[in-house]
């Protein structure tokens, strides 16, 4: 049985994954998101292009450390071509969801295998998410009733729980919002012979 290893701290991922019955272990890549991302954007690096990069950065980055399969995801908001990042703190995660309220925005979900340092497949999720008009208050009650946890996410919602309530339409597949194309993923394991047909 290949081994097969998540290039990422993400509990979110690492539960779908376990879920679906995928035993994973997980590896944190060490990767400087952050300075990457910003030398991107100085670059004019399309949101879409940004995901795709990162995601493939952290897979290759852990794949030449080990052997196996290494999965390396990212999720980046893209609204009108602005890019969002995690919100600092919850002051931010209001102001996201402000600039959000009444729009549509899109999920950028990427995901890349890696073996021996190499990329070996690439695949890409953008659920559209449409939120509702949101008043202050609402998003102030919903701000305290969530806390920190909305600082794990790019959005500051988690659409499992309370964030449900934020949306008026959803077009996509639920595990990519949730950050990982689970179906794809496993069609492809599928095919790798790493999962039974």
């Amino acid at each position: 049985m290949m081994n097969i290893i998540l290039a990422s701290g993400s509990a979110s991922r690492r539960s779908l994954l376990a879920g679906a019955g995928v035993q994973a272990q997980s590896i944190q890549p060490n990767v400087d998101e952050e300075a990457a991302k910003q030398a991107m954007r100085r670059e004019g690096v399309s949101v879409t292009n940004q995901a795709m990069q990162l995601a493939e950065m952290k897979a290759v980055k852990v794949s030449s450390q080990v052997g196996g399969l290494v999965i390396g995801g990212d999720q980046m908001l893209n609204l009108d071509g602005e890019a969002f990042d995690k919100p600092v703190n919850l002051d931010a995660a209001r102001k996201h969801l402000k600039k959000l309220s009444g729009k549509t925005h899109t999920l950028e979900t990427a995901i890349v295998i890696a073996e021996n340092g190499v990329p070996t497949w690439r695949h890409m999720a953008r659920p559209h998410l449409t939120v509702r008009p949101l008043g202050d208050k609402f998003i102030a009650n919903y701000v305290k009733a969530c806390g920190p946890p909305l600082l794990t996410t790019v959005g500051a919602y988690q659409l499992e729980g309370l964030g449900a309530q934020i949306f008026s339409k959803i077009e996509g597949d639920y595990f990519s919002i949730l950050g990982l194309p689970l179906l794809p993923l496993l069609d492809h394991l599928r095919i790798r012979g790493v999962l039974e047909q």
